[in-house]
């Protein structure tokens, strides 16, 4: 007998098939109507301007620091090393590229003459609004999780300051804009915190960081709400039976509630955060070149909004398919567990 259940033929419904065409069918219905659209209007289309705004190859001039001559220009391999000899008798190397010398032994150099250029990858609007995306996501995402798990427990704790306190953040947070919140974090915390920091000669924090706490405070108020009700789905009669058996309600908690309490608040969580990754588009407000803003400066430099906004719903699309796909595999696991 095979109580595993591997190598079983899957019995599928009646008519799977024909629904299976359906479905096939309605996708290609849609992206033909998609591209009727797309050939409707009058709009040149310009796909091949796309990858410039994931990487694109620079080139970097290379001059000169001091005032005064070029004294040799050597091969260096690929490369030629050019030495400038500065009226004071400081000397000056550069390194450029042997097609990129732009310059002869003898030639009078002043400040900021271009000696050379050289080409370089940088990576594009889009590449750059993606990766500070991720971090303002994972950054957001463990801090609403530390915040939302330890609002959880107060929420449910018979401590009245802390149960109290928790019910006012939760209402506050759920009950006013996003938008309000990041523009309270900056100009008004912000301001705060900074002249504190510059008071005491700590320098200033950037606006990367008071996104990540309105991001994650915002993110904290609904996980916390999760964390209680995941928490209080499991039975009381779980609790007394640690607690009669010697267990602390911390350890009550570690060992015996939360770890079942998880289970069932992945699916919210997952939903919750993949929520917090489109919300970080608001930031931009605060001058940070989110992955949202990036496309709009992209847009105003081409004029090429359909191309650089479908893209955007892709890549946004890419990072949320991601992490459902991940939570669905930590739910998975703890099922097998």
């Amino acid at each position: 007998m095979n109580v595993s259940g591997k190598n079983q033929p899957i019995i599928r419904p009646p008519g799977y098939n024909l629904w299976v065409s359906i479905f096939i069918a309605f996708v290609l219905i849609v992206a033909g109507l998609f591209y009727y659209a797309t050939q409707k209007i009058e709009y040149v289309w310009r796909w091949n301007r796309i990858p410039i705004y994931f990487a694109y190859l620079d080139i970097v001039d290379i001059t000169s620091e001091i005032n005064g001559e070029v004294e040799s220009i050597l091969a260096k391999g690929k490369n030629a090393v050019i030495t400038v000899k500065g009226y004071d008798g400081e000397t000056a190397s550069y390194e450029v590229p042997l097609d990129g010398v732009n310059i002869v032994e003898g030639e009078v150099i002043s400040i900021n003459d271009v000696l050379g250029s050289t080409e370089k990858w940088e990576p594009g609007l889009l590449m750059i609004g993606l990766w500070i995306t991720l971090k303002l996501s994972v950054f957001a995402t463990i801090f609403g999780v530390l915040i939302g798990v330890a609002g959880g427990l107060a929420r449910i704790s018979s401590n009245p300051a802390f149960k109290w306190a928790t019910i006012v953040y939760v209402e506050i947070i759920r009950g006013s804009p996003l938008m309000v919140q990041i523009l309270i974090w900056y100009f008004v915390i912000g301001t705060v915190v900074n002249d504190l920091l510059a008071a005491n000669g700590l320098g200033r924090l950037s606006a990367f960081w008071y996104g990540v706490a309105s991001l994650a405070c915002f993110a904290g108020a609904y996980v916390t709400e999760i964390v209680r009700a995941g928490i209080q789905s499991i039975h009381r009669g779980q609790t007394e039976a640690a607690r009669s058996l010697g267990m602390t309600y911390a350890q009550c908690m570690r060992y015996i509630i939360l770890p079942q309490a998880l289970s069932r608040i992945l699916p919210p969580l997952a939903g919750q955060f993949i929520s917090l990754i489109k919300d970080s588009s608001l930031l931009g407000i605060i001058a940070i070149r989110e992955l949202t803003k990036a496309a709009r400066e992209g847009v105003t430099a081409s004029l090429q909004p359909f191309e650089i906004y479908l893209v955007l719903a892709l890549l946004y699309l890419v990072l949320t398919f991601t992490l459902s796909m991940f939570v669905q595999h930590l739910e998975r696991r703890s099922v097998v567990k």
